[in-house]
């Protein structure tokens, strides 16, 4: 597991996330190529054994952007197996659950991120009854640390209680604490290309 200064030893938690932040991007950045491969296809092999992503859906998952963890493979893979699967669509600050019949028809949306067009109609995030999302850093405590700008994490907040989240990182993604506030949701598993975690 990846050291981790304290969150105490920070000024302020904002402090606490940026530095993180900033440590994050630049480990994922240094990934070789080959090494991306290879993880993507390892967390696709796990999600694709998990309890939690089996039967009809829906769940969601996540269009990787940059050196992002790719789960394009664990999306085919669920779609060939019947399982309804959605993607976020960023609308404003909000962000819409839509269903997908496959990657090919996805646009560039906000940020340059791959999403369902815009006329492709949504359902309740409360009908999902799994989602698979994207992090920064993951902790053993089911913590996560997002990219700040609160979509996913205005999301997670509108799922059932008893939808299940599951983060998915770099193994080097993983690290001993981290700075978490009151309304953050953990996740309830963590996938990397080491290892399946499960925080209690």
């Amino acid at each position: 597991m990846t050291a981790s200064r304290p969150p105490h030893a920070y000024e302020s938690l904002p402090d606490a996330k940026a530095e993180l932040r900033s440590r994050m991007r630049a480990a994922r950045a240094a990934l070789p190529p080959a090494a991306r491969l290879a993880a993507a296809a390892a967390v696709a092999e796990t999600l694709g054994a998990l309890d939690e992503l089996g039967g009809a859906g829906p769940v969601l998952l996540y269009a990787a952007i940059g050196d992002e963890l790719a789960v394009d493979q664990a999306i085919e893979a669920l779609l060939a197996r019947g399982v309804a699967v959605c993607l976020p669509r960023v609308d404003g600050d909000a962000v819409d659950v839509v269903p997908i019949q496959g990657l090919d028809g996805l646009v560039p949306g906000w940020r340059g991120v791959r999403e369902p067009p815009p006329g492709a109609a949504a359902i309740p995030p409360g009908a999902l009854r799994a989602a698979v999302v994207p992090g920064l850093a993951f902790d053993a405590q089911g913590n996560r640390l997002g990219y700040g700008g609160g979509h996913f994490d205005r999301l997670l907040a509108q799922l059932d209680p008893a939808a299940v989240v599951i983060g998915v990182a770099y193994d080097l993604q993983v690290v001993d604490a981290l700075p978490a506030e009151a309304h953050d949701r953990p996740v309830r598993v963590v996938v990397t290309e080491c290892r399946e975690l499960r925080p209690c």
